[in-house]
C-alpha cells in the first residue's frame, strides 16, 4: 500500500492534458484554450452611440439645433450632420458623420424639430464609443490557458470569434459490478440492493461540466467485464469502475485491466474508506478501479478522480484544502488516513454519525470531507486539522 499524498503524486505524474480540438463557440464553454486569440477587428468597427439621445457637435452645445433625421442601431444608412443640426440617436447606432458627442434625451428639450440642452457637464466625446475601444485588430483578446467563463463566451463572440482550440473535457465511461444490484423502481429481491453508486458520479461529473458520461453494468464474470472494459477503453478517455476491485472470488477489476493492456501503477491506498483504489493507464487512457460502497466511491471521486480529470482538460482543480477547526475529539488507529464526512462552518469542522462506508446519509448532508493524518491517533476538540470542502 502507498499513502493518500504517494497516490495523488502518482497520478499527476502519469497524466497529461488531452489533445486540442477544434470547436464552435457555444460548445466550448468553461474549457480551456489551448491557443492565444488574437482580434482580426477593431471592435466597435466605427464611431458608436452608448445611449438615447441626439448626436452634435460639441461646440453647439449651447445652440438650439434643427433636428434633420434619426440613426438606429443596426442601420446602414449615412447621415452628415454640420454646425447648427442634430439628429436623434439610439443606443448602439453608428454617429453621424462630422458629429463628436451624443447628449442623453434626459438633458434635452425638443419643440417641433428645434432641440436645446441643459448638461452642464457634458464633455467633448461624451456618450460616444470610439473605434477599437473594446480591442484593435492585432491585440491579443484571451490567452492560452484561459478559462471560458459565461463573460469570455460572450466576449469572443462579440469581437467575431466563431471557433477555438481548446483542451476538451474528457469523456468518461462508469462500469458497474455486482450481480447484487438493482435498479431504483424495481421491487429489491432478496440479497439485492439499489444500485447508487452511477448516480453520484454522474451527478459529481455533471458539477464538472462533464456531460459525455457512459453508463455499463458488467455481471460478475472475468469474461463480461474484460469485455465491457475493453469497448470502454476504446470509447472513452477515463474509466471509472465500482466494485470488484479487491481480492476476492468475485473480484474481476484487476485482472480485467490486466488482460486489457492496462498498466497497473498503484492498488491500494493507506485510507479508510477506499483503501482498494486501483489506478492505471492504457497509453492515454486512464483507470480508476473504485471501492464498490457508496461513500468509498465519492471519497476517492473528490480525492483522485477530481484532479485527474481537471489535468485531462488541463484546469485547476476545483476543490478547496483549508484548515479548520476540529469541534470534537476523534480517535482511530494509526496507518491510515481517515476521511470523516462533516460540516465545515465558521471555520470550524464537525464530524456527522454514520461514518460506515456504506453509509451515505451522513454523506448527503455532509459539505467538507475532514482529512485525519495516517500517524495520528488521537485528534483533540479545538485541533487544527485540513478540510476538503465539497
Amino acid at each position: 500500500m502507498i499513502s493518500v499524498e504517494e497516490a495523488k503524486k502518482l497520478i499527476g505524474e502519469h497524466i497529461s492534458p488531452l489533445k486540442p480540438v477544434l470547436k464552435p463557440l457555444q460548445e466550448a464553454a468553461n474549457q480551456i484554450l489551448s491557443e492565444d486569440i488574437i482580434a482580426a477587428f477593431d471592435i466597435p468597427a466605427f464611431r458608436q452611440s452608448s445611449m438615447d439621445g441626439y448626436a452634435i457637435i460639441f461646440d453647439d452645445v449651447h445652440e438650439e439645433l434643427n433636428l434633420i433625421g434619426e440613426m438606429a442601431a443596426g442601420t446602414a444608412q449615412k447621415l452628415i450632420i454640420s454646425k447648427g443640426k442634430t439628429s436623434r440617436i439610439f443606443t448602439g447606432a453608428p454617429l453621424p458623420q462630422g458629429a463628436d458627442t451624443v447628449v442623453m434625451q434626459e438633458k434635452t428639450s425638443r419643440k417641433d424639430d428645434r432641440i436645446t440642452f441643459d448638461d452642464e457637464r457634458l464633455a467633448r466625446g461624451a456618450n460616444v464609443r470610439e473605434i477599437g475601444s473594446e480591442i484593435r485588430t492585432g491585440e491579443l483578446a484571451m490567452a492560452k490557458g484561459d478559462l471560458l467563463s459565461p463573460a469570455a463566451m460572450a466576449f469572443l463572440a462579440g469581437i467575431g470569434v466563431s471557433e477555438v482550440m481548446v483542451y476538451p473535457n474528457p469523456s468518461v465511461a462508469i462500469i458497474l459490478t455486482g450481480n447484487e444490484l438493482q435498479q431504483p423502481g424495481l421491487p429489491l429481491q432478496f440479497g439485492q440492493v439499489y444500485e447508487s453508486n452511477s448516480y453520484s458520479l454522474a451527478a459529481a461529473l455533471k458539477n464538472e461540466g462533464i456531460f459525455n458520461v457512459e453508463i455499463l453494468k458488467a455481471e460478475d464474470s472475468l469474461e463480461t467485464l474484460t469485455a465491457v472494459l475493453k469497448g470502454s477503453l476504446v470509447r472513452n478517455d477515463v474509466v471509472l469502475l465500482t466494485g470488484g476491485v479487491s481480492v476476492g472470488d468475485y473480484d474481476f477489476v484487476l485482472q480485467a485491466a490486466a488482460d486489457c493492456g492496462v498498466n497497473q501503477v498503484f492498488h491500494k491506498v493507506k485510507q479508510k474508506p477506499g483503501k482498494p483504489l486501483f489506478f492505471g493507464k492504457k497509453e492515454d487512457k486512464v483507470v480508476f478501479g473504485l471501492p464498490g460502497n457508496p461513500s468509498s466511491v465519492l471519497n476517492c471521486y473528490y480525492n483522485y478522480v477530481i484532479p485527474a480529470l481537471k489535468q485531462l482538460s488541463s484546469k485547476a482543480t476545483s476543490l478547496k484544502l483549508i484548515q479548520a477547526e476540529l469541534t470534537h475529539p476523534y480517535q482511530k488507529p494509526p496507518g491510515l488516513t481517515h476521511f470523516l464526512k462533516g460540516v465545515y462552518k465558521d471555520g470550524k469542522a464537525t464530524p456527522l454519525g454514520a461514518q460506515e462506508s456504506y453509509r451515505l446519509s451522513s454523506f448527503a448532508q455532509a459539505n467538507c470531507l475532514i482529512q485525519l493524518t495516517e500517524g495520528h491517533e488521537n485528534f483533540v476538540a479545538g485541533e487544527t486539522i485540513n478540510v476538503i470542502l465539497i
